[in-house]
């Protein structure tokens, strides 16, 4: 046997996010469809060779950005000018600053206007999005304004969307047959110099814009502030003090929702989390020094993620990117933060547990990365430099992607059914630990401005250590008053069906324990067995693309699942499903 479903789950696996076929009337042949993903694993084709061609030229600086007098150098050999220090007062010393000038570039947004004390506000993000698209109209490329959801306050969320199809809505995309690239700013509210860097290409996408050439391969959906409250506010979190950059599995906030839906209907190939880190404090304070790096990258690396989709994100975004930044004269390091209440615990590079936006992308098959620059604690010093390394940076990610379009959707094409067809076989990483280093970490120490090399606790977020495996199941039932659940897997993108007749499951269900697992979970154990499906419960398939996304917000003993914070409120809430089911299902 070599095909690895059945044709009844043939278009969903074409295209992920939409809807199956109904089936009210006679048994879902499940079995059927299990039992050919079982009998015939989907070996890894070879990996798609480097290209000879060359890469295609997306702007290293808009046209719109420069105001210089003299000639632009190219990217390899930035020439700086002196910094702009005149807004505010250096929160080091003037030595250290001289190491972060200016480029020569000048980009041209509102909040990069000379004399300006402040980012661009949240109108004027709108009306800017506003004209630019409104100058496309019944033009090619189109470029729309999306405003479906809003931040806590009720300020929109905006995404702009850029495409040579006839349309921007999801269809239209998904028919182009050009992968889809979605570049993220401002999760955090003191992220200003991404959402900028936004701004600055948003002006390039219309007809005659330096980036429209590359439409001719991809699509483009930027999202230039996730987080309108937290601007508003002046913090890194949302209104309600929420982490948004760590909502992106349990969806509790409206924000995490929007960017959900979002790649939900627009299924990104693609996707770039830009923020900005701390540069000065707490490393001032533990270690006499403050950050050198001008940027901060690391690709997406979480439990179950696809091998084929972590090599993307390494090999087609981070390298480039990283080779891009240097070129240009910018420090490029992982990203990482200071972690622990002292020295001694170190610096750690981003989570790998599915709860950011690159980890949890990297679960629906989306080579994702994050890039951070340095200066979210300081406000205007070093903006236009900042601008300018996210500029390189996205440009790069768009370049790359435009490059590797064919191969992107090779990649994305095999993925999809290679996850699927893991239903009811092989093991399923239910959590994982990163590993833990030594390393030695680029800084600037505070009283000489030299750059050091300071040794510190290192943990990486390269590699998973310690897994805790079970068998991979062949769906989840989840009981009718999951609601809450099934709501936000389906704004994720896994399908849910919900069961129609009695049906009887052979399953594992789970036990809790007294005894804690020390990592803020309680220990449980699974009891095999049997037992019958209501009609209204759920069946969650894990024979689809996103099974393992679905497989990290269900199995409710790690820190991140939907029972340890209560979206789940009960354990025999969720059963996991462990033999072939036969199940009729509610029409749609």
């Amino acid at each position: 046997m070599t095909k690895p479903f059945a044709p009844v789950f043939a278009p969903y696996l074409e295209r992920p996010g939409h809807a199956l076929p109904s089936h009210a009337s006679r048994w879902m042949l499940l079995a059927s469809a299990l039992t050919l993903a079982a009998c015939s694993s989907t070996p890894l084709p070879e990996w798609p060779a480097a290209s000879t061609a060359p890469r295609p030229q997306a702007p290293s600086t808009p046209a719109s950005a420069a105001a210089s007098t003299t000639s632009a150098p190219s990217a390899a050999s930035v020439t700086p000018v002196a910094p702009n220090t005149r807004l505010e007062v250096l929160p080091y010393s003037a030595a250290i600053a001289a190491l972060f000038p200016d480029p020569s570039e000048r980009y041209s947004t509102p909040g990069l206007s000379e004399g300006r004390h402040s980012a661009t506000t949240n109108s004027e993000l709108a009306e800017l999005l506003r004209e630019i698209s409104q100058q496309s109209l019944n033009q090619s490329p189109r470029i729309g304004l999306l405003n479906s959801g809003n931040a806590q306050s009720g300020t929109p969320i905006y995404a702009l969307i850029a495409t040579k199809a006839p349309a921007i809505s999801p269809l239209a995309l998904d028919e182009s047959g050009r992968p889809t690239v979605m570049i993220v700013a401002g999760q955090q509210g003191t992220d200003t110099a991404a959402t900028e860097a936004v701004l600055v290409l948003s002006k390039e996408l219309g007809a005659g814009g330096l980036l429209a050439p590359l439409l001719d391969k991809i699509n483009i959906i930027f999202v230039p502030r996730a987080n309108p409250d937290g601007f508003t506010q002046g913090t890194a979190s949302t209104a309600d003090g929420t982490d948004l950059r760590q909502d992106h599995l349990l969806l509790q906030t409206p924000e995490a929702r929007f960017l959900a839906k979002l790649a939900r209907d627009y299924r990104p190939s693609v996707l770039l989390d830009a923020g900005e880190f701390n540069a000065v404090q707490p490393t001032l304070q533990r270690f006499n020094a403050v950050r050198a790096n001008d940027m901060g990258l690391q690709y997406a690396v979480t439990p179950n993620g696809h091998e084929f989709v972590t090599k993307a994100a390494r090999e087609w975004l981070h390298q480039p990117v990283s080779q891009t930044l240097s070129q240009a004269g910018m420090r490029v390091d992982w990203s990482f933060e200071a972690t622990g209440p002292s020295a001694a615990t170190g610096f750690a590079m981003g989570t790998t547990e599915p709860t950011t936006l690159r980890n949890v992308s990297s679960l629906k098959n989306v080579a994702s990365m994050e890039a951070s620059s340095r200066g979210s604690d300081l406000g205007r010093t070093h903006l236009q430099r900042r601008v300018h390394s996210h500029v390189k940076a996205m440009t790069t990610v768009l370049e790359s992607a435009a490059q590797r379009a064919a191969e992107l959707r090779q990649v994305n094409s095999f993925v999809t059914r290679d996850v699927a067809s893991q239903a009811c076989r092989s093991s399923l990483t239910v959590q994982a630990q990163p590993r833990m280093e030594q390393r030695d970490v680029t800084l600037i120490d505070a009283a000489s401005a030299h750059i050091v090399q300071k040794p510190a606790a290192w943990t990486s977020g390269l590699a998973l250590g310690a897994p805790r495996t079970r068998s991979h199941a062949c769906g989840y039932w989840l009981s009718a008053n999951a609601v809450q659940a099934t709501e936000r897997l389906g704004m994720m993108g896994v399908y849910v069906q919900r069961v129609a007749e009695l049906s009887s499951l052979d399953v594992e269900t789970y036990q809790s324990s007294a005894a804690a697992t020390g990592n803020g979970t309680t220990s449980i154990s699974l009891a095999r067995g049997h037992m019958e499906a209501a009609p209204g419960s759920y069946y969650v398939s894990m024979n689809q693309p996103l099974a393992f996304l679905a497989a990290a917000a269900l199995e409710p003993d790690t820190p991140y699942s939907f029972y340890s914070h209560g979206i789940l409120s009960q354990l025999n809430e969720t059963a996991r499903v462990v033999a072939l089911p036969q199940i009729v299902f509610e029409e749609e």
